[in-house]
């Protein structure tokens, strides 16, 4: 077996005859215990693709096949199923596809895509209200609930409004051959529940099924774990009940709870060694959970010595905050001297709101930052807008693209038009721009149908071969501007649902990704071959990609507590721990006993996110809403009971002594 395992990695590593539930705390190796797991279930003859391995996360995916390639070699890994929840649903559906009437190239709508077709169902001037829709009806298919289903349980006004665009929704995908997200769990679990022949093929498949972050899965998300590992109940479960942080979107601490009862040969164990934190870091994360509730006794502790007191930063506002906590983040750096980098620092808050004031200061000093959890430029609606057309000049049979280009600006073809044809795509097995050239769609729709399907499928068609003879930057850049007044597409954004400000803040983003796309035209610092816009759109995933991967630069990181799950830095600083922003409370929603657990909860997840170095800060004024009001600590800084175990040490005297350092550099330099 593998060297350097603990008695508790090793006896979860081992334990293959029954159910087995992996308490893993913070930092305490749980994906080793995973990759090593699978290795000894192929050391006991099972075959690589009888193994399934299910995670959150793309990225936490993508580690986790790297660690198997490491242990077991490049062709076995292949061989494993290491996918998220949704990459999963992907392939089942692909392959049972046909049974629930789909086409084997169906689309998946991304949130976006399906608010926009949420919106066409009914149409109203309330913004927010399609919004709150798409909100309640995910809620309802993550608790398997269908449309029927939902109007049943509909109690408020909002909600039975949410009903029945519910059920039209549901025809419109169907219809469309689409799915959203939500389906990608839904689907595969209606199938394995209602066609045995089915379920009994996916449950002889997997002989052994592990799952990530267990503590995360909703009600769907569980009931699918169960559906693929049937009666047998082969599975590894590794989670955490003091991380479960996402009640927000439906997860839910039940599931760990029922896991006991429906399994009730279930191996319990549970991982309490971490291998990243320092002692008094995780002397105050135990004493904040343990005034939760408990569904499992843990308690984490580390062989890495005491390390560093805890600083609590009592600051006037906002802005006093931001400029304390890059300076302590500065006074690190410069104390791990050549070794230092930015990427080892983060400053980590409640809110995406809270980001601001720091990004300012962070601007002053200078200092290199990314903000993880935020909207990335590449993921907004009017890029997403362009890319769609992009793709679909490269590939005319990418259905949401398709969709998404013909609704976008809106030309006069509805809902319905878009119905029949994705109907009459879906039962001749074509994708939808190819369906515009069947003589059989005549019968479908009526000639005013047609002629506003064949003109789009024209203005695609001229597109292509226009971008196909744009060379280099200057012609790019030129038929980029003429697509854009010839769609009116500056116009498409001034009349949607954002104020002016926005609207123009919008347009301002176009101009920066046809500025960016046209450059591209004109070669790179390797290759200065001018390339066609046609060229440029074919590698527009690819590009996009890169562009987005910042994992290799030095830079600070700025992240809510809820991006920076799973994640860790030698140095952090955690912001505005104040009663009413954490816990969050408004005076019109005041906390309840559950929501203040999973807000403790968050507050674990922070403090263990710090390897070395930890501070607290919060406001003695803050602001609410338009008014500055008095602030005080939040009671999690209290739980910490950082008088013991430890002197709690001011930060003041840290910044003097920084002070006084650079003061002197600056002198010797002026000698």
């Amino acid at each position: 077996m593998a060297a350097g395992l603990n008695p508790a990695q090793m006896q979860a590593v081992n334990h293959v005859a029954t159910p087995c539930l992996v308490l893993a705390g913070a930092g305490s190796g749980k994906t080793r215990v995973i990759t090593q797991k699978i290795v000894r279930l192929l050391q006991l003859g099972l075959q690589p693709g009888q193994i399934a391995a299910i995670t959150f996360t793309n990225k936490a995916a993508q580690e986790m096949r790297e660690r198997a390639r490491e242990l077991v070699g490049g062709k076995a890994a292949g061989q494993l199923m290491i996918s998220t929840f949704h990459a999963l649903g992907v392939r089942f559906l692909r392959e049972e596809g046909p049974q629930l009437h789909l086409k084997p190239q169906f689309s998946i709508l991304d949130a976006d895509d399906a608010l926009n077709l949420i919106r066409d169902c009914a149409p109203t001037t309330d913004v927010r209200l399609p919004k709150l829709w798409q909100w309640q009806i995910s809620l309802w298919k993550n608790e398997g609930m269908d449309a029927a289903a939902a109007t049943a349980a509909a109690e408020s006004d909002m909600e039975r409004q949410a009903a029945a665009v519910f059920q039209q929704y549901g025809e419109r995908l169907a219809a469309y051959q689409a799915v959203d997200f939500d389906d990608l769990i839904g689907l595969p679990l209606h199938l394995l529940g209602t066609n045995a022949e089915v379920a009994a093929r996916w449950q002889a498949r997997f002989r052994h099924v592990l799952i990530d972050e267990v503590q995360d899965t909703n009600a769907v998300q569980y009931a699918l774990l169960k559906a693929l590992v049937g009666k047998q109940g082969l599975f590894t479960a590794v989670g955490d009940d003091d991380q479960s942080i996402y009640g927000w979107r439906g997860a839910t601490l039940e599931n760990l709870k029922s896991l006991q009862t429906d399994y009730p040969n279930l191996q319990v164990i549970a991982l309490e060694q971490n291998y990243r934190s320092t002692s008094a870091i995780l002397r105050a994360a135990n004493h904040v959970i343990a005034s939760n509730p408990k569904l499992f006794d843990k308690k984490l502790w580390s062989d890495l010595g005491e390390g560093e007191p805890i600083n609590v930063l009592a600051c006037d506002d906002e802005m006093h905050e931001a400029e304390r906590a890059v300076q302590r983040l500065k006074q690190r750096k410069e104390q791990d001297g050549a070794q230092g980098r930015w990427s080892d620092c983060a400053i980590l808050y409640r809110a995406n709101h809270q980001a601001k004031v720091f990004e300012q200061a962070l601007r002053r000093a200078q200092i290199p930052y990314k903000v993880s959890g935020g909207t990335s430029f590449f993921d907004r609606a009017e890029i997403r807008d362009l890319c769609a057309w992009l793709r679909l000049l490269v590939n005319e049979d990418d259905d949401p693209a398709f969709l998404r280009a013909i609704s976008t600006p809106k030309r006069g073809i509805g809902h319905t038009t878009l119905a029949a044809l994705g109907a009459f795509a879906g039962a001749h097995k074509l994708s939808l721009h190819a369906a515009l050239g069947s003589p059989g769609l005549t019968g479908s729709l009526s000639k005013r149908q047609l002629d506003a399907l064949h003109d789009f499928g024209r203005e695609v068609q001229t597109l292509r071969e226009r971008a196909a003879r744009a060379v280099g930057q200057t012609a790019a850049h030129s038929l980029c501007m003429d697509w854009l007044r010839d769609m009116a597409y500056e116009a498409h954004l001034q009349s949607g649902d954002d104020s002016e400000k926005a609207a123009a803040n919008r347009w301002a983003n176009v101009l920066d990704f046809i500025d960016w796309m046209a450059k591209r035209c004109a070669g790179d610092e390797l290759d200065r071959t001018e390339r066609s816009l046609l060229d440029v759109a074919q590698t527009i995933n690819v590009i996009v990609s890169l562009m987005e991967r910042g994992e290799q630069q030095d830079q600070l990181v700025l992240s809510t507590l809820h991006a920076a799950k799973g994640l860790e830095w030698p140095h952090v600083v955690l912001v505005g721990i104040n009663e009413g922003l954490l816990p969050f409370a408004t005076d019109d929603d005041p906390i309840t006993p559950e929501r203040l657990a999973e807000e403790r909860r968050l507050m674990y997840v922070g403090i263990t996110r710090a390897r070395r170095s930890l501070a607290v800060s919060w406001l003695r004024r803050r602001k609410k809403g338009r008014e500055t009001v008095a602030g005080r600590a939040s009671r999690f800084v209290e739980e910490m009971r950082l008088d013991e175990g430890g002197p709690l040490r001011d930060a003041r005297a840290d910044f003097k002594a920084l002070r006084e350092r650079l003061a002197k550099r600056a002198s010797g330099n002026q000698g």
